[in-house]
């Protein structure tokens, strides 16, 4: 229960520590199988070091044991320094599905946990809605924060660092698929919040909005097969859309751009889109979900709700990730349900000064979109799996 802060720096210095270690004591060797699938591998080309995951573990928290009782006696300066604090409502169900495969990823101390120096604070949030199995979803929320922060132009181009975490995380899950005949993948959405500015990151239909005195600002557009330009691409390199009970990829997938599913790349690309928006201060919370709530619950239907539940809590925020679910639930959503609230603001602070357009079926027209050249999608889509 250590404040996050402390929780990041103590795992940044204990991962460091560890690195500086001879690993080669936890190196696993492939199996007489995976070997061969390598060497029948032509885009295969670097040499994989494969690790004991337990044993690099225990050694890990090992470490983090040995850390924290040195830092009991004296806690070093850079972990004392004073960071925003950040409220976020997250709350997940599996439903009706046999398997929760959505995972997500809240770090507010993503400068203390990467070691990150310079001036500007950083915090990252994520949501990714696996199918096919978890291994993909998993994969992602482990990898995609971690290669965004050792690209060197994170910096100086957080969009495009972005974009290249999500490439280099599907190539490095393709990788690891066709060792351990993995046929899984996962969708995804970023945010990271760098000083002023938000920047966003998304493959597939998980989705991020923002809501800004009331009213829902358009961040992105989601990759579905029908949008006209994700269909032009997949025809043009040899696959075809259909719909059956919904548009899909080959006749078999619902979304056109994923990390994984080895056996729909190239149709199924891993390049992900990404925007950016500055902050005024004026924001009032990013929502980031994935395709269980978003196929249910509209954009312009977030603001009533989350308003409505702050007025019965009396400004407290805590649990209004929780009370989006049951919405969603309650609306027919039988998909695995992931929801993410952060607050930019003070949820007492929304109470009080309230907000315009809740409830408010000529609230969409009113939305303060971000300037794309992708079509806004008519009607509201329908569930997928």
């Amino acid at each position: 229960k250590a404040p996050p802060p402390l929780a990041a720096a103590l795992a940044h210095e204990a991962v460091s520590q560890l690195l500086q270690t001879d690993l080669s004591e936890f190196r696993k060797l492939p199996r007489e199988e995976e070997e061969e699938e390598e060497d029948d591998d032509e885009e295969e080309k670097a040499p994989v070091t494969l690790l004991d995951a337990q044993s690099l573990a225990q050694s890990f928290f090992n470490r983090l044991w040995e850390v924290a009782g040195q830092w009991q006696k004296q806690v070093p300066l850079a972990a004392r320094a004073s960071q925003r604090q950040w409220l976020v409502s997250i709350h997940a169900i599996r439903n009706t599905r046999r398997k929760m495969e959505d995972r997500h990823v809240s770090l507010p101390s993503f400068n203390q946990l990467f070691g990150l120096s310079d001036p500007v604070n950083r915090a990252y949030f994520a949501v990714f809605d696996g199918h096919g199995g978890v291994d993909a979803a998993r994969y992602a929320a482990v990898h995609v924060h971690t290669n965004a922060a050792r690209q060197p132009e994170l910096p100086t181009d957080p969009e495009g660092a972005l974009r290249e975490a999500f490439r280099r995380t599907d190539q490095m899950f393709l990788r690891k698929a066709k060792r351990e005949r993995l046929q899984s993948g996962t969708t995804g959405v970023c945010a990271l919040i760098a000083g002023a500015t938000l920047h966003v990151a998304w493959l597939g239909d998980s989705q991020v909005i923002l809501v800004q005195q009331g009213q829902v600002v358009k961040l992105m557009e989601p990759h579905r097969p029908e949008r006209q330009d994700e269909k032009a691409r997949i025809e043009a390199l040899g696959g075809f859309v259909s719909h059956m009970d919904c548009w899909r990829v080959n006749g078999t997938l619902a979304v056109s751009r994923a990390i994984g599913d080895v056996f729909q790349k190239p149709y199924v690309s891993g390049e992900a889109d990404a925007a950016s928006r500055a902050l005024t201060g004026s924001e009032d919370y990013l929502l980031l979900a994935c395709d269980g709530f978003f196929d249910v619950v509209p954009h312009q239907e977030v603001v009533g709700l989350v308003q409505s539940h702050l007025t019965r809590q009396q400004g407290s925020g805590l649990r209004v990730a929780e009370e989006l679910v049951a919405a969603a639930r309650e609306r027919g959503s039988h998909d695995n349900i992931t929801v993410m609230v952060v607050f930019l603001r003070d949820p007492q602070e929304l109470l009080e000064g309230g907000n315009q357009g809740e409830g408010d079926p000529q609230a969409e027209g009113r939305r303060q979109d971000l300037p794309s050249s992708l079509p806004e999608p008519e009607t509201q889509a329908p569930p997928r799996s």
